[in-house]
């Protein structure tokens, strides 16, 4: 399993591969090159690399799967927008005994799912503090959010009442959060306006970035703490989402306001907006440089998650990401 050494001296490295490229192998050392143009870009030593996530397109060769193999190094390849295409890690797959412990969670055992809306919560919190605003909305939202780190979650002892808190919690930090962009009420996969659609986009990107992660240590994606089980819901893949989203809402809100995203880049069809196909490429590249700067972040709280998960370890224990 991956150790702190192996985060400490081995880099994730990220493969923009929009167009077509080539990885081989070549005097022991990875070769990423051009197809068109036969030029190599870059060289990297295999005992430097933790993990390749490559976005696009790319031909892979049998000696790579080999190299990666002998060295450990997890292979992801994923479409633009992040969607899992294909996954290849050597020292995962036969991880039994944390997928024993999965299937054996108390179900009634709430501890870890309040761990995440908390951290979850916080980053809202954070996010207000961080926008400098005054106004009414705001200074309602920080109010709210504080209550319930300190009081209302302390109190919660069934998962639907969790559940219940976590979705009235998050109906006022988007109100105050995205007042300035004619902000109705969020609607999940329904693209009801523009900003719901964009946020859909992001959270998305989002999960498939995750849960690429999520693998590298040979959980069931489909097994979660705080999500029910549902058929062919990646329950575990929820969970460990809720705390990144603010990266995603900081996204949207600054990019909404740089103008980068506009109500027009979408086109109305059957009471949907659909981003209009030009535009798909500015949008993945916004998510993408924002889920980017926080690889190593990401990658260090997943494993964090899975030593206290392993080790049954006090809920105070867990890890805590801090936008």
């Amino acid at each position: 399993m991956y150790t702190n050494k192996d985060v400490e001296y081995r880099t994730i490295f990220v493969i923009n591969c929009i167009k077509d490229r080539n990885l081989h192998v070549s005097n022991g050392e990875l070769l990423l090159e051009e197809t068109d143009k036969k030029k190599t870009l870059t060289k990297l030593p295999f005992q430097k690399i933790l993990a390749i996530f490559v976005v696009g397109n790319i031909s892979i060769t049998t000696p790579l799967l080999d190299k990666c193999k002998k060295f450990n190094v997890a292979v992801i390849v994923v479409k633009p927008s992040f969607r899992p295409v294909f996954y290849w890690a050597n020292s995962a797959e036969g991880n039994y005994l944390l997928r024993q412990r999965q299937y054996k969670f108390a179900k009634d055992d709430i501890s870890v799912a309040k761990w995440i809306v908390y951290n979850k919560i916080s980053n809202q919190l954070s996010l207000l503090r961080k926008s400098r605003r005054s106004d009414k909305l705001t200074i309602q939202a920080k109010k709210v959010c504080q209550n319930a780190l300190d009081d209302w979650l302390c109190r919660v002892v069934e998962s639907d009442r969790l559940m219940g808190l976590e979705g009235y919690v998050s109906k006022v930090f988007f109100t105050a959060y995205y007042q300035d962009l004619e902000w109705s009420v969020r609607k999940p996969r329904t693209k009801c306006d523009a900003i719901n659609a964009t946020l859909d986009i992001g959270y998305t990107m989002l999960f498939n970035y995750i849960e690429c992660f999520v693998r590298m240590f040979g959980f069931d994606v489909y097994v979660g703490v705080y999500h029910r089980l549902w058929f062919k819901r990646k329950s575990l893949i929820c969970d460990l989402v809720e705390p990144f989203r603010c990266i995603i809402d900081r996204a949207v809100r600054t990019a909404y306001n740089r103008k980068q995203f506009t109500t027009n880049d979408f086109k109305l069809n059957k009471s949907e907006y659909l981003l209009k196909y030009e535009k798909n490429a500015e949008y993945t590249k916004v998510f993408f440089e924002a889920l980017i700067s926080y690889k190593m972040e990401i990658f260090k709280f997943i494993r964090s998650y899975y030593r206290c998960f392993m080790q049954g370890r006090n809920i105070e224990a867990y890890p805590k990401f801090e936008i």
